[in-house]
């Protein structure tokens, strides 16, 4: 009987650890996947895209503070984000903040088309590059009780 348990002990951790392994093995393929494919899981913050001109991006988003080289918004107190433009007035670049509560923020997963790991200290830091696309994606979340999430995309 005394032997009985520690046996099955052993076969429910196998059974658990297989489990596992199955679970890592489907993330670990799909990542895989997007990867060869080099298509961005995140490809636009409200509809502003790489390369939409200023007067585009202008008609889409209300509460613009606009700049030369770089317009700001700020949607609610706790998401703002800055777009950037070049000579021509193309996008180049979009960096979005979600501060204090960032349950709205969207999850590594959703922008990287991975789960990412924390660090002890809670923080996370990602970049992904899609040549064919044109443009890298990073995610990035601070350490701390309320960290900050920045998400940007920019033109290669």
């Amino acid at each position: 009987m005394k032997l009985l348990l520690p046996v099955i002990v052993l076969a429910l951790s196998t059974v658990i650890a297989n489990g596992q392994t199955e679970v890592a093995n489907v993330r670990s393929l799909e990542a895989k996947t997007a990867a060869t494919a080099n298509v961005p899981a995140y490809k636009d913050y409200r509809g502003v895209t790489i390369g939409m001109s200023a007067d585009e991006v202008r008609g889409k988003l209300d509460r613009i503070k606009k700049g030369e080289h770089q317009d700001v918004l700020v949607f609610s107190e706790h998401e703002s984000a800055q777009i950037y433009y070049d000579d021509k007035g193309k996008v180049t670049a979009i960096s979005i903040d979600y501060f204090g509560d960032t349950s709205a923020a969207p999850t590594p997963d959703a922008v990287l088309g991975a789960a990412l790991t924390a660090k002890d200290d809670g923080s996370m830091y990602q970049l992904n590059r899609y040549p064919d696309a044109g443009y890298w994606v990073s995610y990035n979340r601070t350490a701390g009780d309320k960290p900050i999430i920045t998400i940007t995309m920019q033109k290669m």
